[in-house]
């Protein structure tokens, strides 16, 4: 059990909360794999350079995730007040989210089971120093 009052655990908690802007996609109809793929090659990228290989990537991971890239470039710009000329991915990852289960029916009435799986998609931005 924590100690101290509720005002102050959430006070501690907030005070070690990450700043820096970032944007969520849950529920994306792709695969962890699959996405990190595309995360793999803007990680570390500014984020113009990560917006132009997103624009010419041909998988299907890569217009959610650019999407999701511009959500974060407006969150920094209009919530922490940075310029998009120094900002550059510091994070982006996916996690595991549910699995739709379906069913094909195959031969001699037999089923094989179907994974159409999910991922939450994160990224987070940071400014050059």
């Amino acid at each position: 059990m924590a100690k101290g009052h509720r005002s102050q655990i959430k006070r501690e908690r907030n005070a070690q909360k990450d700043t820096r802007p970032s944007a969520k996609l849950s529920y994306a109809r792709v695969s962890v794999t699959k996405a990190c793929f595309v995360l793999d090659a803007i990680r570390g990228k500014d984020v113009q350079t990560a917006l132009a290989i997103l624009e010419y990537n041909p998988r299907y991971a890569s217009s959610l995730i650019k999407k999701l890239l511009q959500s974060a470039i407006a969150n920094a710009e209009n919530n922490n007040g940075m310029n998009t000329e120094n900002l550059y991915v510091a994070e982006c990852f996916a996690n595991r989210g549910p699995t739709m289960k379906r069913i094909k029916p195959r031969a001699r009435g037999s089923a094989y089971r179907i994974e159409k799986r999910m991922s939450h998609i994160t990224i987070v931005l940071d400014e050059k120093k």
